[in-house]
């Protein structure tokens, strides 16, 4: 089965979230021992709106609708390379005189 990908472009001030998954022993004398955890330790999300016209937004839930917050498809960030992404939460808004506003957050994955 072929990997999707995420074509459309957001609006600008997209923001990205960099986290990195590590591990910690703490000891008494103040010692601290850290360590990075797995094969992926850096992750990242992107918090992005689209605004546009009825079919605009349509096209975009429909994508992500497809693909269920499950499935992931491929997506190229700004400064980053293209990458595996998930989205499992979208907010729609009307704005009135036929436009509307999608708010959504793209979690990085490293599996389809």
């Amino acid at each position: 089965m072929a990997i999707e990908s995420f074509t459309w472009c957001p609006r600008i001030n997209a923001e990205q979230d960099v986290s990195f998954r590590r591990r910690t022993a703490q000891f008494g004398d103040g010692y601290q021992q850290v360590s990075g955890d797995g094969i992926n330790p850096r992750s990242q999300s992107w918090k992005l709106q689209f605004t546009g016209d009825e079919a605009f937004i349509t096209e975009i839930k429909a994508f992500l609708d497809l693909h269920q917050g499950v499935k992931a498809f491929q997506w190229t960030p700004p400064l980053e390379p293209t990458g595996l992404y998930r989205c499992d939460k979208y907010t729609p808004v009307a704005l009135g005189a036929g436009m509307y506003s999608l708010s959504l957050t793209f979690e990085q994955a490293f599996k389809p």
